[in-house]
């Protein structure tokens, strides 16, 4: 597993998304690019967070960050998390591999059965991370996960995006 830094390039990410093919280095957002990876379909707090996040796209928007919430689910499951969380304005990226996973500091755990959700976790899959991505494809910010619990709060980080834009504020953890 490798550790990304700030200010230093994030590895390439090119997934297949619900509308096409998606390449992070292709975008070209005012100030940021938040990358969200979810364990999946089987995740009941996953429901929960990316739903929260599809409700403050265009606020993302109005702070100058595009986004992208991707799992390492089929095609299939990726349709059925939109469709069954009722998502409207995310795009879910799907087929995360494994190795990419970890590329980008991810843990990777082993299934465990059914969910309490009642859905059949993958044999592999990447546990949560967040990171907000500079558009000249360095690291601003990243948080990773052992566990589906305690993630940062989308509001929170609207709040802190607040403040970085007044401030011009560095990223920091390069050290």
């Amino acid at each position: 597993m490798s550790r990304l830094m700030p200010r230093q390039p994030v590895p390439a990410l090119r997934v297949s998304t619900l509308a096409g093919d998606w390449d992070l280095a292709a975008q070209k957002p005012e100030r940021f690019t938040l990358v969200v990876f979810y364990r999946g379909l089987h995740c009941p707090i996953c429901k929960t967070y990316v739903s929260e996040l599809d409700k403050l796209v265009a606020e993302f928007a109005a702070r100058g960050t595009g986004i992208q919430v991707l799992s390492s689910d089929t095609r299939d499951r990726a349709e059925a998390a939109r469709d069954n969380w009722g998502l409207a304005n995310l795009n879910l990226g799907y087929g995360l591999s494994i190795e990419m996973a970890r590329s980008w500091g991810l843990y990777v755990s082993t299934s465990r059965g059914k969910t309490s959700a009642g859905i059949e976790e993958p044999a592999l899959f990447s546990e949560p991370g967040l990171f907000l991505v500079r558009p000249d494809g360095t690291l601003y910010w990243g948080s990773t996960s052992t566990m589906p619990f305690a993630r940062p709060h989308f509001r929170e980080i609207l709040g802190g995006l607040d403040f970085v834009i007044k401030n011009d504020y560095p990223a920091r953890g390069e050290a």
